[in-house]
Protein backbone atom coordinates (compact mmCIF):
# COMPACT_ATOMS: atom_id res chain seq x y z
CA UNK A 1 0.00 0.00 0.00
CA UNK A 2 1.61 3.18 -1.18
CA UNK A 3 0.60 6.79 -1.43
CA UNK A 4 -1.31 9.17 0.75
CA UNK A 5 -2.36 7.98 4.20
CA UNK A 6 -4.88 9.78 6.38
CA UNK A 7 -5.13 8.73 10.01
CA UNK A 8 -8.65 9.20 11.27
CA UNK A 9 -9.79 8.62 14.83
CA UNK A 10 -12.55 6.05 15.04
CA UNK A 11 -16.02 6.73 16.32
CA UNK A 12 -18.08 4.32 18.45
CA UNK A 13 -15.45 3.15 20.91
CA UNK A 14 -14.81 3.05 24.63
CA UNK A 15 -11.43 3.41 26.32
CA UNK A 16 -10.56 1.03 29.15
CA UNK A 17 -8.36 1.98 32.15
CA UNK A 18 -5.75 -0.60 31.13
CA UNK A 19 -5.19 1.07 27.74
CA UNK A 20 -7.34 -1.33 25.78
CA UNK A 21 -10.19 0.01 23.64
CA UNK A 22 -13.57 -1.59 23.06
CA UNK A 23 -14.71 -1.00 19.47
CA UNK A 24 -18.49 -0.62 19.48
CA UNK A 25 -19.07 -0.44 15.72
CA UNK A 26 -20.19 -4.02 15.18
CA UNK A 27 -21.48 -6.86 17.36
CA UNK A 28 -18.00 -8.36 17.74
CA UNK A 29 -17.21 -5.43 20.06
CA UNK A 30 -13.51 -6.27 19.92
CA UNK A 31 -11.46 -5.23 22.94
CA UNK A 32 -8.19 -4.17 21.35
CA UNK A 33 -4.88 -3.96 23.15
CA UNK A 34 -2.32 -1.27 22.36
CA UNK A 35 -0.72 -1.98 19.00
CA UNK A 36 -3.45 -4.42 18.05
CA UNK A 37 -6.42 -4.39 15.69
CA UNK A 38 -9.94 -5.72 15.60
CA UNK A 39 -11.23 -8.75 13.72
CA UNK A 40 -11.83 -6.57 10.65
CA UNK A 41 -8.13 -5.69 10.47
CA UNK A 42 -8.71 -1.98 9.83
CA UNK A 43 -9.31 -0.49 13.29
CA UNK A 44 -6.11 -0.07 15.35
CA UNK A 45 -5.31 0.85 18.94
CA UNK A 46 -2.46 3.32 18.65
CA UNK A 47 -1.27 4.43 22.12
CA UNK A 48 -4.78 4.41 23.54
CA UNK A 49 -6.59 5.89 20.54
CA UNK A 50 -8.66 3.82 18.14
CA UNK A 51 -7.54 4.88 14.67
CA UNK A 52 -8.40 4.04 11.06
CA UNK A 53 -5.08 4.29 9.22
CA UNK A 54 -6.76 2.97 6.06
CA UNK A 55 -9.30 5.79 5.94
CA UNK A 56 -10.10 6.50 2.30
CA UNK A 57 -7.91 3.69 0.96
CA UNK A 58 -9.80 2.26 -2.03
CA UNK A 59 -8.99 -1.18 -3.43
CA UNK A 60 -11.38 -1.19 -6.38
CA UNK A 61 -13.22 1.36 -8.50
CA UNK A 62 -15.53 0.53 -11.40
CA UNK A 63 -18.73 1.66 -13.06
CA UNK A 64 -21.16 -1.27 -12.78
CA UNK A 65 -24.72 -2.00 -13.80
CA UNK A 66 -26.90 -1.53 -10.73
CA UNK A 67 -28.13 -5.08 -11.38
CA UNK A 68 -24.65 -6.35 -10.45
CA UNK A 69 -25.08 -5.32 -6.79
CA UNK A 70 -27.66 -6.97 -7.24
CA UNK A 71 -30.46 -4.41 -7.11
CA UNK A 72 -33.32 -5.19 -9.52
CA UNK A 73 -35.95 -2.78 -8.21
CA UNK A 74 -33.81 0.34 -7.86
CA UNK A 75 -32.90 2.50 -10.86
CA UNK A 76 -33.06 -0.48 -13.26
CA UNK A 77 -30.84 -0.26 -16.31
CA UNK A 78 -28.60 2.37 -14.68
CA UNK A 79 -24.87 2.27 -14.06
CA UNK A 80 -23.29 3.30 -10.77
CA UNK A 81 -19.79 4.19 -9.62
CA UNK A 82 -18.74 1.36 -7.29
CA UNK A 83 -15.91 1.39 -4.77
CA UNK A 84 -14.38 -1.28 -2.58
CA UNK A 85 -12.06 -1.26 0.41
CA UNK A 86 -10.09 -3.92 2.31
CA UNK A 87 -10.95 -5.93 5.41
CA UNK A 88 -14.16 -7.47 6.69
CA UNK A 89 -15.98 -8.24 9.92
CA UNK A 90 -16.65 -11.81 8.73
CA UNK A 91 -14.35 -14.72 7.96
CA UNK A 92 -16.48 -16.48 5.33
CA UNK A 93 -14.71 -19.60 4.10
CA UNK A 94 -16.52 -19.24 0.76
CA UNK A 95 -15.80 -15.53 0.21
CA UNK A 96 -16.02 -14.51 -3.44
CA UNK A 97 -13.80 -11.41 -2.88
CA UNK A 98 -11.38 -12.92 -0.38
CA UNK A 99 -8.31 -11.24 -1.89
CA UNK A 100 -9.52 -7.84 -0.63
CA UNK A 101 -11.76 -8.84 2.29
CA UNK A 102 -9.68 -11.39 4.18
CA UNK A 103 -6.65 -9.18 4.68
CA UNK A 104 -5.43 -5.61 4.31
CA UNK A 105 -2.43 -6.13 2.05
CA UNK A 106 -4.17 -5.61 -1.29
CA UNK A 107 -2.98 -2.60 -3.27
CA UNK A 108 -5.04 0.51 -2.57
CA UNK A 109 -5.04 4.19 -3.39
CA UNK A 110 -6.43 7.17 -1.53
CA UNK A 111 -9.64 8.91 -2.57
CA UNK A 112 -11.07 11.66 -0.41
CA UNK A 113 -14.87 11.86 -0.13
CA UNK A 114 -14.75 14.93 -2.39
CA UNK A 115 -12.69 13.06 -5.00
CA UNK A 116 -15.14 10.17 -4.86
CA UNK A 117 -18.08 12.45 -5.59
CA UNK A 118 -16.15 14.13 -8.40
CA UNK A 119 -15.44 10.71 -9.92
CA UNK A 120 -19.14 9.84 -9.82
CA UNK A 121 -19.98 13.07 -11.59
CA UNK A 122 -17.34 12.47 -14.28
CA UNK A 123 -18.83 9.06 -14.95
CA UNK A 124 -22.37 10.49 -15.07
CA UNK A 125 -23.33 8.06 -12.32
CA UNK A 126 -26.56 8.58 -10.44
CA UNK A 127 -24.83 7.62 -7.21
CA UNK A 128 -22.08 5.72 -5.42
CA UNK A 129 -22.16 2.05 -4.40
CA UNK A 130 -20.01 0.98 -1.45
CA UNK A 131 -19.36 -2.67 -2.20
CA UNK A 132 -16.91 -5.50 -3.14
CA UNK A 133 -15.40 -6.01 0.34
CA UNK A 134 -17.28 -5.09 3.54
CA UNK A 135 -17.86 -1.32 3.57
CA UNK A 136 -19.29 -1.11 7.09
CA UNK A 137 -15.89 -1.58 8.73
CA UNK A 138 -15.01 1.77 7.11
CA UNK A 139 -18.11 3.44 8.55
CA UNK A 140 -16.39 6.76 9.32
CA UNK A 141 -15.38 7.16 5.69
CA UNK A 142 -18.86 6.11 4.59
CA UNK A 143 -20.42 8.81 6.73
CA UNK A 144 -18.17 11.48 5.21
CA UNK A 145 -18.54 10.25 1.63
CA UNK A 146 -22.28 9.68 1.86
CA UNK A 147 -22.83 13.17 3.22
CA UNK A 148 -20.83 14.66 0.34
CA UNK A 149 -22.76 12.52 -2.13
CA UNK A 150 -26.10 13.53 -0.63
CA UNK A 151 -25.12 17.22 -0.87
CA UNK A 152 -24.26 16.67 -4.55
CA UNK A 153 -27.64 15.08 -5.28
CA UNK A 154 -26.21 11.56 -5.64
CA UNK A 155 -27.72 8.35 -4.27
CA UNK A 156 -25.87 6.15 -1.76
CA UNK A 157 -26.05 2.38 -2.22
CA UNK A 158 -24.73 -0.07 0.37
CA UNK A 159 -23.81 -3.70 -0.38
CA UNK A 160 -23.08 -5.34 2.94
CA UNK A 161 -23.15 -8.30 5.30
CA UNK A 162 -25.30 -6.19 7.63
CA UNK A 163 -23.07 -6.67 10.68
CA UNK A 164 -23.25 -3.42 12.62
CA UNK A 165 -24.59 -2.28 15.98
CA UNK A 166 -27.91 -0.36 16.12
CA UNK A 167 -26.45 3.08 16.95
CA UNK A 168 -23.91 3.29 14.13
CA UNK A 169 -26.47 1.67 11.82
CA UNK A 170 -28.95 4.42 12.56
CA UNK A 171 -26.40 7.11 11.66
CA UNK A 172 -25.48 5.42 8.39
CA UNK A 173 -29.05 4.61 7.38
CA UNK A 174 -29.89 8.29 7.59
CA UNK A 175 -27.65 8.72 4.52
CA UNK A 176 -28.26 5.43 2.66
CA UNK A 177 -30.84 5.27 -0.12
CA UNK A 178 -30.73 1.59 -1.04
CA UNK A 179 -28.99 -1.57 0.15
CA UNK A 180 -28.47 -5.16 -0.79
CA UNK A 181 -27.81 -7.16 2.35
CA UNK A 182 -26.43 -10.68 2.45
CA UNK A 183 -28.43 -13.13 4.52
CA UNK A 184 -26.05 -16.06 4.26
CA UNK A 185 -28.19 -18.74 5.90
CA UNK A 186 -30.97 -19.15 8.44
CA UNK A 187 -28.92 -21.24 10.84
CA UNK A 188 -27.10 -19.64 13.79
CA UNK A 189 -24.52 -22.45 13.76
CA UNK A 190 -23.70 -21.80 10.10
CA UNK A 191 -23.12 -18.14 10.89
CA UNK A 192 -20.93 -18.98 13.87
CA UNK A 193 -18.72 -21.58 12.18
CA UNK A 194 -18.66 -20.37 8.56
CA UNK A 195 -18.62 -16.58 8.99
CA UNK A 196 -17.73 -15.87 12.62
CA UNK A 197 -20.88 -13.76 13.02
CA UNK A 198 -24.34 -14.01 14.58
CA UNK A 199 -27.49 -14.55 12.54
CA UNK A 200 -29.72 -12.58 14.92
CA UNK A 201 -27.59 -9.44 14.50
CA UNK A 202 -27.92 -9.56 10.71
CA UNK A 203 -31.67 -10.09 10.99
CA UNK A 204 -31.83 -7.13 13.35
CA UNK A 205 -30.05 -4.85 10.88
CA UNK A 206 -32.30 -5.96 8.02
CA UNK A 207 -35.31 -5.22 10.20
CA UNK A 208 -33.84 -1.81 11.08
CA UNK A 209 -33.29 -0.97 7.40
CA UNK A 210 -36.54 -2.32 5.95
CA UNK A 211 -39.17 0.36 5.49
CA UNK A 212 -36.58 3.07 5.95
CA UNK A 213 -34.59 2.58 2.75
CA UNK A 214 -34.96 0.44 -0.35
CA UNK A 215 -33.81 -3.08 0.63
CA UNK A 216 -33.05 -6.21 -1.36
CA UNK A 217 -31.67 -9.45 0.08
CA UNK A 218 -29.18 -11.95 -1.37
CA UNK A 219 -28.37 -15.51 -0.32
CA UNK A 220 -25.44 -17.35 -1.87
CA UNK A 221 -26.74 -20.92 -2.14
CA UNK A 222 -23.98 -23.40 -1.27
CA UNK A 223 -24.56 -27.13 -1.81
CA UNK A 224 -24.62 -29.18 1.42
CA UNK A 225 -24.34 -26.00 3.51
CA UNK A 226 -27.48 -23.84 3.17
CA UNK A 227 -29.36 -25.33 0.21
CA UNK A 228 -32.17 -27.09 2.04
CA UNK A 229 -35.83 -26.23 1.65
CA UNK A 230 -36.03 -25.40 5.36
CA UNK A 231 -33.18 -22.90 5.11
CA UNK A 232 -34.61 -21.00 2.15
CA UNK A 233 -38.17 -21.14 3.45
CA UNK A 234 -36.97 -19.75 6.79
CA UNK A 235 -35.26 -16.84 5.06
CA UNK A 236 -38.30 -16.19 2.85
CA UNK A 237 -40.67 -16.22 5.82
CA UNK A 238 -38.46 -13.76 7.68
CA UNK A 239 -38.28 -11.37 4.72
CA UNK A 240 -42.03 -11.66 4.18
CA UNK A 241 -42.64 -10.74 7.82
CA UNK A 242 -41.05 -7.38 7.01
CA UNK A 243 -42.51 -6.89 3.53
CA UNK A 244 -43.37 -9.62 1.00
CA UNK A 245 -42.40 -7.25 -1.83
CA UNK A 246 -38.75 -7.09 -0.78
CA UNK A 247 -36.80 -8.63 -3.70
CA UNK A 248 -34.91 -11.81 -2.81
CA UNK A 249 -31.91 -12.95 -4.87
CA UNK A 250 -30.73 -16.56 -4.81
CA UNK A 251 -27.21 -16.63 -6.20
CA UNK A 252 -25.29 -19.68 -7.38
CA UNK A 253 -22.07 -20.46 -5.51
CA UNK A 254 -18.82 -21.23 -7.33
CA UNK A 255 -15.71 -22.56 -5.54
CA UNK A 256 -13.64 -19.78 -3.98
CA UNK A 257 -11.19 -19.23 -1.15
CA UNK A 258 -11.32 -22.24 1.23
CA UNK A 259 -14.29 -24.04 -0.30
CA UNK A 260 -13.88 -26.70 -3.00
CA UNK A 261 -17.54 -27.74 -3.01
CA UNK A 262 -18.94 -28.15 -6.52
CA UNK A 263 -20.95 -25.21 -7.95
CA UNK A 264 -24.64 -24.88 -7.26
CA UNK A 265 -26.68 -26.73 -9.93
CA UNK A 266 -29.06 -24.33 -11.71
CA UNK A 267 -31.90 -26.80 -11.09
CA UNK A 268 -31.34 -26.52 -7.34
CA UNK A 269 -31.51 -22.74 -7.52
CA UNK A 270 -34.75 -22.82 -9.54
CA UNK A 271 -36.37 -25.27 -7.14
CA UNK A 272 -35.43 -23.18 -4.11
CA UNK A 273 -36.74 -20.06 -5.86
CA UNK A 274 -40.13 -21.74 -6.10
CA UNK A 275 -39.99 -22.43 -2.36
CA UNK A 276 -39.26 -18.76 -1.66
CA UNK A 277 -42.11 -17.68 -3.94
CA UNK A 278 -44.58 -19.27 -1.54
CA UNK A 279 -43.93 -16.25 0.67
CA UNK A 280 -42.38 -13.51 -1.48
CA UNK A 281 -43.61 -11.64 -4.56
CA UNK A 282 -40.23 -11.17 -6.24
CA UNK A 283 -37.60 -13.91 -6.22
CA UNK A 284 -34.68 -13.95 -8.67
CA UNK A 285 -31.92 -16.42 -9.47
CA UNK A 286 -28.45 -15.23 -10.38
CA UNK A 287 -24.92 -16.27 -11.28
CA UNK A 288 -26.18 -19.08 -13.52
CA UNK A 289 -25.53 -17.60 -16.94
CA UNK A 290 -27.65 -15.44 -19.26
CA UNK A 291 -31.11 -16.58 -18.18
CA UNK A 292 -34.02 -14.20 -18.60
CA UNK A 293 -35.59 -12.78 -15.44
CA UNK A 294 -38.84 -10.86 -15.42
CA UNK A 295 -40.41 -8.48 -12.91
CA UNK A 296 -44.18 -8.88 -13.37
CA UNK A 297 -47.00 -6.56 -12.50
CA UNK A 298 -48.62 -7.98 -9.39
CA UNK A 299 -52.08 -7.11 -10.66
CA UNK A 300 -52.19 -8.10 -14.33
CA UNK A 301 -48.99 -10.16 -14.71
CA UNK A 302 -47.55 -8.08 -17.55
CA UNK A 303 -43.76 -7.86 -17.75
CA UNK A 304 -42.57 -4.59 -16.25
CA UNK A 305 -38.86 -5.28 -16.67
CA UNK A 306 -37.02 -7.98 -18.61
CA UNK A 307 -33.37 -8.81 -18.00
CA UNK A 308 -30.87 -11.11 -19.67
CA UNK A 309 -27.61 -10.82 -17.82
CA UNK A 310 -27.04 -7.08 -17.50
CA UNK A 311 -29.12 -6.25 -20.56
CA UNK A 312 -32.25 -4.58 -19.21
CA UNK A 313 -35.46 -3.71 -21.02
CA UNK A 314 -37.97 -1.54 -19.14
CA UNK A 315 -41.00 -2.08 -21.32
CA UNK A 316 -43.98 -2.06 -19.03
CA UNK A 317 -43.63 0.96 -16.75
CA UNK A 318 -45.09 4.38 -17.41
CA UNK A 319 -45.02 7.18 -14.83
CA UNK A 320 -44.24 4.71 -12.05
CA UNK A 321 -47.12 2.38 -12.90
CA UNK A 322 -47.84 -0.64 -15.06
CA UNK A 323 -48.36 0.56 -18.62
CA UNK A 324 -51.07 -2.05 -19.07
CA UNK A 325 -53.34 -1.82 -16.06
CA UNK A 326 -52.10 1.27 -14.17
CA UNK A 327 -51.22 -0.60 -10.97
CA UNK A 328 -48.28 0.74 -8.92
CA UNK A 329 -44.94 -0.57 -10.14
CA UNK A 330 -42.87 -1.82 -7.16
CA UNK A 331 -39.69 -0.31 -8.62
CA UNK A 332 -37.79 2.88 -7.85
CA UNK A 333 -37.17 4.46 -11.24
CA UNK A 334 -34.32 6.80 -12.11
CA UNK A 335 -34.84 10.49 -12.74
Amino acid sequence: MMGEQVRREALWCERRPDGRIACLLCPHECVIKEGGHGICGVRFNRTGTLEIPLYGRISSVAVDPIEKKPLYHYYPGSRILSVGFVGCSFRCKFCQNWHISQGIDAETHFMSPTELVEAARREHSFGIAYTYSEPLVHAEYLLDAMQKAREAGLKNVLVSNGYINPGPADELLSLVDAANIDLKAFDPEFYRTETGGKLDEVKRFITQAAGRIHVEITTLVIPTKNDTTDQIEGIARFIASLDPEIPFHLSAYHPQYRYAIQPTPPATLRALAEVARRHLRFVYTGNVGPEETITPCLKCGAALVRRVGYSVHIQGIRAGACAGCGARAPIVMGD
